[in-house]
């Protein structure tokens, strides 16, 4: 096995559109460590979901719901959760000035 330290994903995503941020390839395993949401705006929410398989977005999927984040600042989520092939993190937030970086390891 080897272990790929990376930047897993990077999107700005439309205001209030859930987006993929990051799918787990075929035949590798990620641990996610840290989760970086930058609010390049005003005070607005975003939502974090983890699906596992991919499977349809539903409200047992989430792990932040329309958590408020301020004007200017940015939360780091320390994580380090496991997922495997084809899971996908998905993200949203109020307005278009919210960004996401999530960083880990994929395990192939």
């Amino acid at each position: 096995m080897s272990n790929t330290y990376k930047v897993l994903g990077q999107v700005l995503p439309a205001a209030n559109t859930a987006t993929t941020l990051y799918t787990v390839p075929a035949a590798t395993s990620t641990v996610c460590s840290t989760l970086v949401v930058c609010n390049q705006g005003v005070t607005t929410t975003y939502r974090i979901a983890i699906r596992p398989a991919g499977v349809a977005l539903n409200t047992q999927n989430y792990i932040n719901y329309d958590t408020t984040i301020n004007g200017n600042d940015s939360v780091y989520l320390t994580l380090g959760f496991t997922l495997a092939a084809t899971d996908v993190i998905t993200i949203q937030a109020g307005t278009a000035n919210v960004s996401f970086s999530l960083f880990g390891t994929e395990i192939a």
